[in-house]
């Protein structure tokens, strides 16, 4: 009887508790629900967990997904309800109510537990939590869902996406989401009219991810069969020895069961050697097994004699191959979803080429900005003193090393760099002026006594720089606003400091244009440059003139050498690898003209990157290429591009 009350009592009082529950609603009712799957999930089961959670629409679910993803949701011993919690000073723990974030009590460590979802629970979390970062009030967050959804799209993504474009405010967002539906329309949609539209939306998009949404609906497989079947999304038929190789054929003949398989020679070999009996096998002496033929002969009669399999002639083999038909076969099953991915391809391939050709001609306008830079100090010097220097990379080695020594002061980047370049110009005149003044005037009209004078001045500036500086290369850093890239799409793209140096180049051209045509020294310098002896007679000092010139050459080389060092590394070669391609320049262009030379660097740094696109592993053969391209070139039109007037004309 005593055992029995009691059995009434316990029933009474859990009845009473019993409405309470039944009463709970919201997060942690449904949670109470699933506690056995929450508290031992598997991406097998986890599924209807969420799905009921999802349908409560419980207040702070987004919340709980996200925690439960990162292992941050608890679970009391004591009667398995789920917590967060936050650390206190003393070591405790405080629970943290689920749905109303409110404190509950404080707890040890050892009386709760941590729920750790494994990485395939985790992911499964992660894509149930999409639908809420979608639709999240944060810009933010609802772009890192849809990179999330890029990355691993999945098909029951799809219904959550298209609910959530309608609600986007955000123009720039909405049209991700929408272009982001298209794709997934593509890979999961179940309508084919919606599919076959959303693969003709991206005719003649050049982006990756188009590409990469219709490039699986044309992949194929093989398949042989007795004859040709109905009801397959054939792509072509394959003609074995023409489109498939015959023993590939007739491999695929054995692996479907139609055709004996093919005894290799291992396995002939080891036959043979295991029915050697008394020196001979198959009828066959084995003193006898030293060519392929007597090997054939012997294993034959072993066949015959049905101790072995027999192998499969070579007539068998055709024969085999003959009755059957080999097709290679869209792994799509539908016909109008591949031709619709074939045309929207073919597009697409032809706006990717017109874009690749405009990627290239910014590659080479670039590299000729650069190219111009580094010559155009040459030109001048080359054309109004006819002096070969070939220490004039090493006025742009000295241009990047000075604003590596400013950056070195001035820890600001960007103010460093409009320090720089006026530093690096002066620093880079006085150091031509310098050569100028102590070697290149009492070498004058001795070009070959010059040019080894300036190689020996060029290995010492280099030694020197080693000695300052040491060997390791020195970094010139670019200012923030010049990190990344311009980016037009996929495919076209430029980096910032590579469009801050074609402007720096246009300014420098305007800039000499200007000297050049609209001051005192423009004039001297041009007269000098056409007839040295008659600018002589009315009153220019030649000597004043080539001093001057040589400087602004060597100033603007150094400039050079801050613009390339912001891409390069600074060392003591830096200028030595553009010598070769600024001589050029100014040889290709015509020697001491402005437009030639800008002329020559759009020649050599556009034919440069094209021979490069065309073998892109292999830089060396690229220049030699080119330079056997300008030798040629300089075979028929000796004076450049265009030719200078007057002295040169004359010589």
């Amino acid at each position: 009887m005593l055992r029995t009350f009691f059995s009434l009592l316990l029933l009474v009082t859990f009845s009473g508790f019993g409405p309470a529950k039944a009463q709970e609603s919201g997060l942690n009712a449904v949670l109470e629900t699933h506690r056995e799957m929450i508290e031992r999930p598997s991406r097998r089961t986890i599924g209807p967990v969420l799905d009921d959670l999802i349908a409560s629409k419980a207040a702070g679910l987004d919340v709980f997904f996200e925690s439960w993803r990162e292992k941050l949701v608890w679970q009391r011993k004591s009667d398995g309800r789920f917590f967060y919690i936050r650390e206190l000073d003393d070591g405790d723990l405080m629970l943290v109510d689920l749905e109303s974030g409110e404190e509950v009590e404080a707890v040890a460590k050892r009386d709760i537990k941590n729920l750790k979802p494994n990485s395939g629970v985790r992911a499964v979390i992660a894509s149930a939590l999409v639908q809420f970062q979608l639709s999240d009030p944060d810009p933010e967050r609802r772009l890192e869902a849809l990179t999330a959804l890029e990355r691993s799209p999945d098909a029951s993504h799809l219904s959550v996406l298209r609910g959530a474009i309608e609600s986007e405010a955000d123009p720039a967002i909405k049209a991700r989401k929408e272009r982001l539906e298209r794709l997934l329309t593509i890979q999961f949609g179940e309508n084919l009219d919606a599919r076959i539209a959303a693969i003709e939306s991206f005719s003649g998009d050049a982006g990756v991810d188009a590409r990469a949404a219709l490039n699986p609906l044309l992949t194929t497989r093989m398949e042989v069969h007795r004859e040709q079947p109905e009801g397959l999304n054939i792509a072509r038929i394959l003609i074995p020895g023409q489109d498939i190789e015959l023993a590939d054929a007739y491999q695929m003949l054995v692996d479907a069961g139609d055709a004996r398989p093919i005894v290799p020679l291992d396995a002939r070999k080891q036959a043979l050697i295991e029915n050697i009996v008394d020196g001979v096998v198959g009828g066959v002496p084995v003193a006898e097994l030293s060519s392929q033929d007597a090997r054939d002969r012997a294993y034959r009669q072993l066949a015959q004699s049905g101790v072995v399999p027999d192998l499969v002639t070579d007539q068998e083999q055709a024969a085999a191959i003959d009755g059957h038909v080999f097709l290679e076969v869209y792994n799509e099953p539908d016909a109008a979803i591949t031709a619709a991915a074939q045309s929207a391809l073919s597009q697409i391939n032809t706006t990717v080429g017109l874009y690749q050709v405009a990627d290239l001609a910014l590659d080479g306008l670039s590299l000729a900005s650069i190219y111009f830079l580094a010559a155009i100090g040459l030109a001048i010097t080359f054309g109004v003193m006819g002096v070969i220097n070939m220490a004039h990379g090493e006025f742009i080695m000295i241009g990047a090393y000075t604003g590596y020594v400013v950056q070195q002061i001035i820890p600001d980047y960007t103010i460093s760099i409009i320090v720089a370049l006026p530093l690096a110009f002066a620093v880079a005149f006085m150091a031509g002026v310098a050569l100028e003044r102590l070697v290149i005037r009492h070498l004058a009209h001795r070009p070959l006594e010059t040019l080894l004078a300036t190689f020996g001045i060029s290995i010492a500036l280099q030694q020197i720089a080693k000695n300052i500086f040491g060997t390791q290369a020195r970094p010139l850093t670019a200012p923030s606003w010049l990190d990344g890239a311009w980016v037009v799409n996929d495919v076209v793209s430029i980096s910032y400091i590579r469009i801050a140096i074609f402007v720096l180049a246009l300014i420098f051209l305007g800039l000499l244009l200007f000297i050049l045509n609209r001051t005192r020294l423009g004039l001297e310098v041009r007269a000098v440059t056409q007839n040295p002896r008659m600018a002589s007679s009315m009153g220019i000092n030649p000597d004043r003139i080539n001093m001057l010139t040589f400087g602004l050459g060597s100033g603007i080389a150094g400039i050079a050498g801050v613009a390339i060092g912001l891409f390069a590394q600074v060392t003591s070669e830096l200028g030595s690898g553009y010598i070769v391609q600024s001589f050029m320049t100014v040889v290709v262009g015509g020697v001491g003209n402005i437009w030639g030379t800008l002329a020559g660097a759009g020649m050599i740094g556009s034919l440069q990157k094209i021979i490069e696109f065309f073998n892109p592993s292999n830089t060396l053969a690229a220049q030699t290429y080119m330079i056997i391209f300008i030798i040629i070139f300089i075979q028929f039109r000796p004076k450049g591009i265009i030719a200078l007037k007057g002295r040169a004309a004359g010589d």
